[in-house]
């Protein structure tokens, strides 16, 4: 699925719209330029799932857990743009909170594909040339058994 977001507050509305599809266990793979728009993209899945705190780019901290306010499924946010592949993706631990918390990799592409059989593949590129232009092209690819099924053109209302 690909769609177009005019404005950063599109591309976090595409990820608050998705969230109300997603569960504990569920992981989407990021990927797309630098500054492209994949925390923005995050930071509307935090405000639909729930979850405490200012969603913000995990760069420097490499992770962090956004525990939810809603009852549902917490919000784990991985940055893996620094992270020397999947050995040293593992020493984080993801595997103690990928059955219940919905787990997002920045940067994951060619990374994070293992942690689980079911998968969203969100890639985001941005406008190139007009510095102000702020139009995101998002693609959405679901992966495995668990996706098979779900509207997901219809809930981000396409």
């Amino acid at each position: 699925m690909r769609l177009v977001a005019g404005t950063a507050d599109e591309t976090r509305e595409v990820g608050r719209r998705l969230a109300g599809l997603l569960r504990g266990g569920d992981l989407l793979v990021l990927s797309g330029d630098l500054g492209a728009g994949k925390t923005t993209f995050t930071q509307g899945l935090g405000a639909g799932l729930g979850v405490r705190g200012d969603v913000t780019s995990p760069t420097f901290v490499i992770s962090r857990v956004h525990p939810s306010l809603a009852g549902g499924p917490a919000l784990v946010h991985v940055d893996a743009y620094r992270l020397g592949g999947l050995p040293e993706l593992d020493d984080l631990d993801l595997d103690t909170s990928l059955d219940d918390a919905v787990t997002v990799v920045e940067w994951g592409t060619g990374v994070a594909e293992s942690l689980a059989e079911d998968r969203l593949d969100v890639d985001i590129r941005r406008a190139r040339g007009d510095e102000a232009d702020e139009t995101r092209t998002v693609r959405i690819t679901a992966v495995g058994p668990r996706w098979s099924g779900v509207p997901l053109p219809s809930v981000l209302g396409l």
